[in-house]
């Protein structure tokens, strides 16, 4: 790969394009890789501060090579800070920066499911959303918002949450599950309609509900029951951060500047190949101890993936704890295709 011998434009004079508005800001090397992915509430002022004089001098160790290795930058705006949270999460997933360590781990955010195929549908919290015919909601970017949330929804609709099966002998008695009446005084149908009004709460229709908090905590505040209305600010906060619609950030949405065939270029130079290649195959040999050894290839085409002729293996004749062997191929003839499409 042919390295730049351009000068390090002065990313000062551009800092002033950036809007004063939520959103994650993308820092870029001398290649157009992106090194760092960051989140900030107002963008001219979280990414002008990376280019102060003052800056490179206090930074630690890793801030200061960032920078170093920072050539540009590009900035997405979006309408709440939560949402920020949100795109941050999936860019680092995408572009897997080598300056970031928060979301390596391939953390997710919490999601609400609700299985309507059950009696008594509970709410509780999942990581994954599955298809599993159950009804999901969120991603959510605060999680102790949303657990509040559920408490509320407990004591205003009166509906289970977390657990499983059917309501226990001390949640009927529970004074919490009591809206308009005792959970022991409704049968299954009639509980039902409790979860679908729930359910339109958490899409978002709210504003009704939050109308009424916001008279009751003023009406707390003229009494000087400050200690109130200060509980009922901090629940609407936490039902605003849940219940405010956000978008889905999804692989087509995110913003990228990829180009497979730029990339594949780039990889031929770097390699001194003669020509572009068109196919490229990558092996991954596993085994535990020297038994039980399998191998999987994954397909490229023109720089993207050809997934239809993705296969694993089970190598059956190299003996030994041998990778090198396996992965040169000189296990021919020992193989047992297994065609399996891959998924991203």
């Amino acid at each position: 790969m042919a390295v730049s011998t351009k000068e390090k434009p002065d990313l000062q004079k551009k800092v002033h394009e950036v809007p004063h508005k939520p959103g994650v800001y993308l820092m870029r090397d001398r290649f157009n890789r992106v090194i760092y992915v960051g989140k900030a509430r107002d963008l001219r002022k979280r990414v002008g501060s990376y280019f102060l004089p003052s800056k490179l001098a206090q930074a630690d160790l890793k801030t200061r090579a960032m920078l170093h290795a920072t050539w540009d930058f590009e900035t997405h705006t979006v309408r709440s800070e939560a949402e920020s949270v949100l795109l941050e999460g999936k860019l680092i997933k995408e572009y897997r920066p080598r300056y970031n360590v928060s979301f390596r781990d391939d953390k997710r955010f919490l999601l609400v499911r609700v299985d309507l195929s059950e009696e008594w549908p509970r709410f509780r919290l999942a990581r994954f959303k599955k298809d599993d015919g159950s009804r999901y909601f969120g991603p959510y970017a605060h999680a102790g918002a949303l657990r509040q949330t559920l408490n509320f929804m407990r004591k205003k609709f009166g509906v289970l949450t977390f657990g499983r099966g059917s309501p226990s002998e001390r949640e009927l008695k529970s004074a919490t599950y009591q809206v308009p009446v005792r959970l022991s005084e409704i049968n299954a149908e009639q509980y039902r309609e409790r979860v679908l009004q729930a359910g339109e709460f958490l899409e978002g229709k709210s504003r009704e509900m939050i109308a009424t908090l916001e008279e009751e905590m003023r009406k707390a505040a003229k009494k000087m029951d400050f200690e109130k209305a200060a509980e009922l600010r901090n629940m609407i906060d936490d039902l605003r951060s849940t219940t405010k619609p956000m978008r889905r950030f999804t692989r087509g949405s995110l913003p990228s500047t990829i180009d497979p065939m730029a990339d594949v270029r780039a990889l031929a130079d770097a390699l001194q190949l003669s020509r572009v290649p068109q196919v490229m195959e990558c092996f991954d040999i596993s085994n535990i101890s020297t038994t039980h050894v399998v191998a999987s290839m994954v397909c490229f085409r023109d720089g993207v993936p050809d997934k239809d002729n993705y296969r694993r293996y089970r190598v059956r004749t190299v003996d030994g704890h041998d990778p090198l062997a396996r992965a040169t191929g000189n296990f021919a003839g020992s193989l047992d295709p297994e065609s399996f499409r891959g998924s991203d």
